[in-house]
């Protein structure tokens, strides 16, 4: 069996059940705790699902997925686990009340890592008599099909503890970036922010509507954004003369766009008009065949990635 084999899910709605899904996958043992009725059969559900595209991408080791088992209680779920994966709901007083009954039944040396992405390191390490062992081990939905997970710690947390998280997520297929500085949404959810708010502001404005602000990202840069990062890209982008060459030549330009960009803010108009025009773009399809396409189309792309990564 592989290293940190025993792995424990707090929480398992979409998040949840996604990392279980991609944990059985890398053969790790999976026990699983969720108050919620219907929890066990939503979870298998989903791991039922979720098979076919992981073992398509190729994640599933060497034909031999772990066991998965529900617990009655979340310190049930931990004991004896090598790496905790926590997605309970995002409320501070939740967690903390989680943290404080399963400290006490953790396996020496275990790891533990909370998949927030709206609350701090530092508010939840609140919430921990000794937190050196806890993590931000925050992922993109689905976790089991987006490969990115950002891994945070700080001075609160033990040596080498961020390390040998980052060894595990990169052990069963992940990609990890090191987040430096504690600011609120990370790193990946700030870039989203950032072009979500233009998009609005081109809604808001009457610039373009809702689905043609979508196509603008999906059949423009957002090709370009799969294979390689904007500042990659924009280094590419002038020929020989590399980055250096773009920020002379595009300067006046940038600077110029950077001045005219919005700073909408979401309220109850806004949030109708997008609704709105989200609806008629979606076409009447519902969020679980719209969900299935969107899988469809990653998967195909990750494997074309992979195939021209080598």
């Amino acid at each position: 069996m592989t290293d940190l084999a025993n792995t424990a899910v707090l929480g398992a709605g979409v998040i949840g059940s996604s990392w279980a899904a991609l944990f059985l996958a890398a053969g790790r043992n999976v026990a699983v705790f969720d108050p919620a009725d219907g929890a066990e059969a939503a979870v298998r559900a989903y791991v039922d699902e979720a098979w076919p595209t992981l073992a398509e991408l190729g994640l599933i080791r060497d034909g031999a997925p772990g066991a998965l088992r529900f617990c009655a209680t979340a310190a049930e779920a931990v004991g004896g686990a090598d790496f905790v994966q926590e997605s309970v709901p995002e409320r501070i007083a939740l967690k903390h009340a989680l943290y404080a009954e399963i400290e006490p039944r953790l396996k020496p040396g275990a790891i533990v890592a909370s998949s927030a992405s709206g609350l701090t390191l530092t508010e939840m390490q609140g919430g921990w008599a000794d937190p050196a062992r806890f993590v931000l081990g925050h992922p993109f939905n689905p976790p089991h099909l987006i490969p990115l997970v950002e891994v945070m710690g700080n001075d609160r947390t033990g040596e080498g503890v961020v390390e040998a998280a980052e060894a595990f997520y990169r052990a069963i297929g992940k990609v990890t970036i090191r987040v430096g500085r504690e600011v609120p949404g990370h790193v990946a959810n700030r870039l989203q922010a950032a072009l979500w708010r233009e998009a609005i502001h081109l809604v808001e404005t009457g610039v373009a509507t809702v689905e043609d602000v979508d196509t603008a990202v999906w059949a423009g840069p957002g090709l370009r954004w799969a294979a390689m990062g904007p500042t990659m890209l924009f280094h590419l982008g002038a020929g020989q003369g590399g980055l250096a060459e773009f920020c002379a030549r595009y300067e006046d330009s940038f600077n110029t766009w950077w001045r005219d960009l919005g700073q909408p803010f979401l309220n109850d108009e806004i949030a109708r008009k997008m609704v709105a025009g989200v609806e008629a773009e979606a076409g009447g399809g519902s969020p679980a065949a719209l969900s299935a396409k969107r899988d469809a189309i990653i998967t195909a792309m990750l494997k074309a990635g992979m195939a021209a990564r080598g």
